[in-house]
């Protein structure tokens, strides 16, 4: 079939607590085979926090494999077999201690197709209240409030760089009419 590769063989060369490896044998459209290594990944969940006054709630953190601190919004992995709709209201409390009254679904992405099957859940949360942050133990971040038009802004200036990140914040604005 047109655009298809088929799975020839499949051998899982690494398997741990976040994701597992397959170095994967594949037949082309064409007859020949191909390699292809493929991280496999539970997926994850990113919400864009709105306040009242068109704010966002976002996190500052470290991410180790670039040894730099990011700003994004509130995302977490999903654990296998759980919906992505609770994983964002609970990563949403963790992170930056809230709960909301709207919860919008915003779509979904594939971060990395090439070679990654993870796939990012959207959200957009309105009407917030706040609780008691609740943060996983090997987790520490601050949250800080950017109005929309500057993350805007930050995502266009390449000052955002996170991916999830950019793409929520410019649908939210474009939902949002700002």
């Amino acid at each position: 079939m047109h655009l298809d590769e088929k799975t020839l063989k499949s051998e899982t060369i690494y398997e741990g607590p976040i994701f597992t490896i397959t170095h994967d044998t594949v037949e082309l459209e064409n007859g020949n085979e191909a390699i292809r290594d493929v991280l496999i990944h539970h997926g994850g969940v990113c919400v864009i926090p709105v306040t009242e006054n068109n704010e966002i709630l976002m996190v500052k953190q470290f991410r180790y494999p670039f040894r730099t601190v990011t700003l994004e919004v509130p995302a977490g992995k999903l654990e296998k077999g759980e919906d992505h709709a609770e994983c964002g209201k609970r990563e949403l409390l963790e992170e930056t201690g809230c709960t909301c009254e709207e919860y919008t679904y915003l779509g979904e992405m594939f971060p990395t197709p090439a070679y990654n099957t993870e796939i990012t859940y959207m959200y957009m949360a309105r009407g917030l209240s706040y609780e008691k942050q609740s943060l996983d133990p090997d987790e520490f971040l601050d949250v800080v409030k950017v109005p929309i038009s500057e993350a805007v802004e930050k995502v266009m200036d390449g000052t955002i760089r996170d991916g999830k990140t950019q793409i929520v914040i410019l649908k939210a604005a474009r939902i949002l009419g700002l």
